[in-house]
């Protein structure tokens, strides 16, 4: 994949986890739920529909707000790689506002972790740094952090 440096935001990392097991917790509601957004923050509910075309929705509270998310799959190579955005919600509908496309790639590390590499894609240069200034690198730093720590929580 080629990055845009004007649009794209991305880090990777190697999570001390098995590449499946992380998948896992990326395409399962319960498991999203302990980990999507930084603590002390929380995910209230998660409904996935785990094809291209399928929702991916979640609710936020964040400091006694809700906040809706609706999107879909765009992409999705099981164990590898999940596709999905807010620029459509489930029928293909238009998003009034879109923000981002995720991409979560996932590879083995060789030596039972995982290669974990998160990127956002935006529409625009002012999008993306609108992202990166709310704090793209430490949220989503945090979020693979919690991730990783809670996969290991159930092997």
């Amino acid at each position: 994949m080629n990055l845009d440096p004007q649009t794209d935001l991305s880090f990777t990392r190697t999570l001390a986890a098995p590449r499946q097991l992380i998948w896992e917790c990326w395409t399962t509601p319960k498991h999203i739920m302990n980990f999507f957004i930084p603590k002390p923050h929380s995910v209230t509910a998660c409904d996935i529909d785990l094809r291209v075309g399928g929702r991916f929705n979640t609710t936020f509270e964040v400091e006694g707000n809700v906040m809706e998310n609706t999107g879909v799959y765009l992409e999705i190579v099981p164990g590898t790689r999940l596709v999905f955005t807010d620029g459509y919600s489930e029928g293909w509908k238009p998003a009034a506002d879109p923000f981002m496309t995720a991409i979560i790639d996932l590879e083995d590390d060789g030596n039972g972790g995982t290669i974990y590499t998160a990127t956002a894609r935006h529409r625009s240069q002012e999008a993306a740094q609108n992202h990166e200034s709310m704090g793209f690198f430490d949220g989503w730093g945090t979020v693979v952090t919690q991730l990783e720590a809670y996969a290991q929580s159930l092997s």
